[in-house]
């Protein structure tokens, strides 16, 4: 990839054999009767010259040494912008439609199997975040070695006008690098007309995977299922297309929104068009024909506020809370870019200040925390919802009081979704305790226990694997972590020096 770790970062945020090749005969009609009322946009490519690689914030090796291949498309068309009929309450049961119409031309990033016989028949369509002012693939980076052992297509998709065009990053004090400006020579033709279109542009996306118009962007595979996935900012858009959107497209057949927040609610639509503001605590409605897996860490609930948008569980709706986690963390920066799924890093505590090289450090270590683990077994989960009818578990809430998390005497949060992370503690892991620039107090903290007390704590290092592995196999029983990823954590720790 042509992105340096340092704009990768600035962002934040064992390749096992599949059968099949996604071409059920039911699960394909099914697919191709969504999304009647959805534009067929042209796509065209692969997208080649420039500098001669796509430019996104992603895996920073060669997809081919874990038998994946990287294409690039461009798709345009019309897109539309939509206006609510009935006020947006906060029950996220909205009204809108077609409102303005504007032509655009973007692109999609492809991400398949190079042995067709792998693909597992789920494509993930990626809203590519733009919060640190370009595109970043913030989920294929926290879920890519998931995506990869199972045989998933992913697609990530430039929705926002600043990953295209340019203009002010949510982060401030961002750099903003935009497909335009990056490789004029192989992105000048692309146009954005503003995110009122983004939604519209969200669900063209889907359609050209599931009726291709021109080029076909999964090269002949055949998608027996699309879900639709987006972290952070990209997730407080896909609140408003869930429970405006949907309803009309109908283009999807799940959603992963992956730490949504309360504290900036993103608008519907936006100047130049009409300015469309939505409740900032919207919950997701509860008469969806398609699942949503909502997936939020610590700081999602507290700094972000989402904690007032909390609803129950319900026939198409979770909510997973993890502990021990922050908005971004070491995994997202350090060990994320460059795991090819058999790292014992991407189980271990990573101590840094420095979520990128050379910016200024933050106030304390950030997270290392095990929101990646978690995340793939949401992956897991929602796509065996969306395949089979399997909901995922009824995950517990974190503890609160108030507007705060209620913590345990070493300091990690009580309740959630639990993980030897924070059941068989090395360190206080959390996903506040920051102070400074927005940009650190994403990434909450990492406080390593003392050598006395991880004595105290666990005598021999017997005793500290045996606790450790004991905590895995009951989230690997409760549907928290998969297997692969526990096998992957218990080398890491019998390969630690921790005890005695």
């Amino acid at each position: 990839m042509p992105c340096s770790r340092l704009v990768v970062a600035l962002t934040a945020i064992l390749a096992l054999p599949i059968a099949g090749c996604g071409d059920d005969d039911e699960d394909s009609s099914t697919v191709a009767s969504r999304g009647a009322n959805v534009a067929r946009p042209l796509v065209e490519g692969p997208v080649t010259g420039g500098n001669g690689a796509p430019f996104v914030a992603a895996s920073l090796f060669d997809l081919a040494e874990i038998g994946y291949s990287q294409t690039e498309f461009f798709l345009s068309g019309t897109a539309t912008s939509y206006a609510n009929t009935s006020p947006l309450g906060l029950d996220g049961h909205w009204n809108v439609e077609p409102a303005a119409s504007a032509d655009y031309k973007t692109r999609i990033l492809v991400h398949r199997p190079i042995d067709a016989s792998r693909f597992n028949g789920t494509v993930i369509v990626e809203w590519l975040n733009v919060s640190g002012g370009l595109d970043a693939a913030a989920d294929w980076i926290m879920a890519h070695t998931e995506l990869v052992r199972s045989g998933y297509v992913w697609v990530g998709v430039s929705a926002q006008a600043i990953g295209v065009e340019g203009g002010t990053p949510l982060l401030p004090g961002l750099p903003v690098t935009p497909l335009k400006t990056h490789d004029p020579a192989r992105y000048g033709s692309l146009v954005h007309p503003g995110d009122s279109f983004s939604y519209d542009i969200f669900s063209q996306a889907a359609q050209a995977v599931r009726q291709p118009n021109g080029v076909d962007p999964l090269g002949g595979l055949r998608a027996a299922a699309i879900i639709a996935a987006g972290e952070s900012q990209s997730a407080f858009r896909l609140t408003n297309y869930v429970n405006a959107i949907h309803p009309l497209a109908d283009i999807y057949d799940g959603f992963l929104v992956h730490s949504r927040g309360s504290l900036l609610p993103t608008p519907l639509s936006e100047a130049p068009q009409a300015v469309i503001s939505t409740p900032g605590a919207t919950r997701i409605r509860t008469d969806l024909n398609s699942p949503v897996l909502t997936f939020q860490t610590e700081t999602d609930l507290t700094f972000l506020a989402s904690i007032s948008s909390r609803q129950a569980d319900s026939e198409m709706f979770r909510l997973w809370e993890v502990a021990g986690t922050a908005h971004a963390d070491t995994y997202t920066t350090v060990v994320g870019l460059s795991d090819r799924g058999d790292s014992l890093a991407a189980a271990e505590l990573i101590l840094t200040t420095e979520p990128v090289d050379g910016a200024p450090a933050c106030s304390a270590p950030i997270n290392s925390g095990p929101q990646h683990f978690v995340l793939k077994a949401a992956v897991a989960a929602l796509n065996q919802w969306v395949r089979e009818g399997t909901p995922p578990p009824n995950a517990p809430r974190l503890e609160t009081m108030g507007m705060r998390l209620v913590r345990d005497e070493h300091g990690n949060a009580r309740g959630g979704i639990r993980t030897p992370y924070v059941d068989v503690p090395i360190a206080t892991l959390s996903g506040e305790g920051q102070f400074g620039t927005v940009f650190c107090l994403l990434f909450g903290t990492t406080v390593p226990f003392d050598a006395a007390k991880l004595a105290e704590l666990y005598p021999t290092h017997d005793a500290y694997v045996d606790a450790y592995i004991e905590s895995t196999d009951s989230a690997v029983a409760a549907g928290f972590i998969l297997p692969a990823d526990a096998a992957l954590m218990k080398a890491a720790a019998a390969a630690s020096m921790i005890g005695g």
